[in-house]
């Protein structure tokens, strides 16, 4: 093919576009399909054709013939195992209409995968192979497309030659298909019988299915109509980066996320209710009068309002919702099991939000019947309903209301890796209307009765490498010198608060938080906190000085190596952990993250706990928090 034949960017960009997903069950020729879209209507070059002959007699899956997957399926594992494993997208374009199409993998293994691809698109091609009908991965498939928002369907019972073209075949499947997906909420359900390898019903209509009279493939892509996501939709602007240059210039830069924005606008901050107008609208290219959905810009404001990455602007007169706990669908994508209670990082859009949890986790869905199966927790692509609970206000809304702004991941606060993906249905009432109970007496009053400036003391480091010990002495000289002070041993919270956690990676992190709660309760009452606790991981210890306020947080890293933990082993937890009757011991079978930059700094090995202590003391007064004099 010519290089004239194909269009140019610019025709491409004129047109609508539609974004269509491709999924269904593992080889039932979704790659295959859209190579042949791409190959039939002439969106690849002659010297691409002449590749795809080579690779298809190298890793071909269609004896002589070529093997049109091979356009799609990139990756050389993929190509080994002849799946698809990763999210491949494709951009074309017709006389009609441009696409982008995202190839999504059929293995259960990688439905999270297909679930990326699903999120961004407008319609969704199911694929069914004649000869095995509609599948389990088939329905999940479809559910999870239902859930993210997917309202047109097109369903391509494909390999119909493989059935001698049988029209009683694709009636009976067609039949099943939409006697399952009747309750899935879809606007339409189309459907058509295909051979993705040879090309019937495809671009155009075949004889070999006479008694089929609907339009082929690409003609049903490029006619259907799909209504705007964002026709309609109130003003959203999710802040990715504050932009100042310099001292005179305050920019808000983003993508808008839905409804549309003109200079003089008034907007809000959805999490403060700050008002402001719109000064300025900027592009790199100039600025604007007005923007809408999907343009990238900086808007400037006319009044200096507090506004930072992840908020939210909005329309005064419909902002999102603002809560602390929401309900919502979860898609499970992790091979490590959903912990009810487990604390979690949260992001929504921009917002980043340190530490969430399952507050309650109501069912999973058996995604063959759609309905709800009593359940304690979701494994790997599982999917459920849950009530989440934030340790800090979210702003959102509804996912069936507005897909940019309704959807949020879940990350494993260690690994950080994505471990869930989920659609909110509703914010929980009761906790947007638990207001905070105002007291006459606060933190400020109650220290400046004690005469002193309260604050956290936070020992963090190795079992055995003489936390207690150092927090123990500053303890004692702090109360020497008359300062209110409460020292908590993570030891001595294990008979208590803690008593029903063990050592566990879901339980010490609870653990973390419930001590952490109860520091910051006591640095309300005025006093100086002195923590002893391993708290082995980085996020955990930022987040507590988020909690609390860097200035009111110090951290002092207990630094002793591993090998003179075991020596001394005062607590004979590395004797137990090296027998086996104890696991996820930190430093020894479980991970500990050296902090990078304490406050505080301590080396046992160089001098005695005294001095230590002395030094924790000194760092005390050169921050304003005590006074040695």
């Amino acid at each position: 093919m010519d290089m004239e034949a194909t269009p140019c960017v610019g025709e491409a960009d004129s047109k609508d576009q539609l974004r269509f997903i491709t999924c269904g069950s593992v080889d039932d020729g979704k790659s295959t399909l859209i190579g042949r879209l791409l190959h039939d209507s002439k969106m690849i070059y002659e010297d691409q054709v002449q590749a795809l002959a080579r690779d298809s007699a190298k890793h071909g899956t269609t004896g002589g013939d070529v093997d049109f997957a091979l356009l799609v399926d990139g990756l050389e594992a993929e190509r080994e195992q002849g799946i698809t494993i990763d999210v491949a997208y494709r951009f074309f374009t017709t006389p009609r209409r441009s696409f982008m199409v995202a190839d999504t993998p059929g293995h259960e293994e990688y439905t999270r995968n297909m679930a990326t691809g699903a999120s961004n698109a407008q319609l969704a091609i199911i694929l069914i192979d004649a000869r095995k009908g509609v599948l389990t991965q088939s329905k999940r498939h479809s559910f999870i497309c239902s859930l993210l928002g997917i309202r047109h369907v097109l369903l391509a019972v494909n390999k119909i030659d493989l059935v001698d073209y049988r029209k009683d075949v694709f009636d009976g499947i067609v039949h099943d298909y939409v006697a399952f997906a009747s309750e899935l909420g879809f606007t339409s359900i189309n459907s058509v019988p295909i051979s993705a390898r040879y090309g019937d019903n495809i671009i155009q209509r075949s004889g070999n299915t006479d008694w089929y009279h609907g339009p082929p493939l690409l003609d049903y892509l490029e006619t259907v109509e799909i209504e705007s996501e964002t026709t309609g939709l109130p003003f959203r602007f999710p802040i990715q980066w504050v932009n100042r240059p310099d001292l005179d210039f305050r920019g808000y830069a983003g993508t808008i996320a839905s409804g549309s924005v003109a200079v003089g606008d008034k907007i809000v901050v959805a999490k403060s209710a700050r008002s402001s107008r719109v000064k300025r609208i900027m592009t790199y290219d100039g600025d604007l009068a007005v923007a809408e959905a999907g343009d990238a810009v900086t808007i400037t404001l006319e009044d200096e309002i507090d506004v930072s990455r992840g908020d939210v602007l909005a329309s005064p007169t419909q902002p999102p919702e603002i809560a602390d706990q929401f309900a919502a669908h979860l898609l499970w994508m992790d091979q490590e099991p959903m912990v009810p209670g487990r604390s979690y990082a949260l992001r929504i859009g921009t917002q980043s939000i340190a530490s969430a949890s399952i507050n309650r986790f109501k069912y999973k869905i058996d995604v063959n019947t759609c309905e709800p199966v009593a359940a304690a927790t979701l494994d790997l692509n599982e999917i459920g309903f849950c009530e989440v609970s934030t340790v800090l206000p979210a702003s959102f809304d509804p996912y069936r209301v507005n897909r940019r702004t309704g959807s949020f991941i879940m990350i494993d606060r260690y690994t950080n890796r994505t471990v869930g993906a989920g659609m909110i249905e509703f914010p929980l009432r009761r906790s947007t209307r638990t207001a905070w109970q105002p007291l006459s007496i606060d933190k400020q009053l109650r220290s400046t009765l004690k005469h002193q400036k309260p604050c956290i003391i936070w020992f963090t480091g190795l079992s055995g490498a003489g936390k207690s010990t150092i927090a123990n002495i500053v303890d004692q000289k702090l109360f020497a010198m008359s300062y209110h002070t409460m020292l908590l041993d993570e030891d001595n919270l294990r008979h208590g608060l803690n008593r029903d956690l063990v050592l566990t990676k879901a339980d010490r992190m609870e653990k973390f938080r419930r001590g952490s709660q109860v520091a910051k309760l006591m640095l309300e009452a005025g006093l100086i906190v002195i923590c002893s606790f391993v708290s082995p991981y980085k996020t955990d210890r930022d987040m507590v000085r988020k909690l609390v306020g860097g200035r009111e947080f110090v951290e002092v890293f207990v630094d002793t190596p591993i090998d003179e933990c075991v020596r001394r082993d005062p607590k004979g937890l590395y004797s137990k952990a090296k027998s086996g009757s104890i696991k996820n011991l930190a430093g020894l079978d479980a991970p500990y993250e050296a902090p990078n930059r304490p406050d505080v700094h301590l080396k046992t090995l160089d001098e005695p706990a005294e001095q230590l202590a002395n030094r924790v003391l000194d760092a005390l007064a050169i921050q304003g928090i005590i006074s040695m004099t």
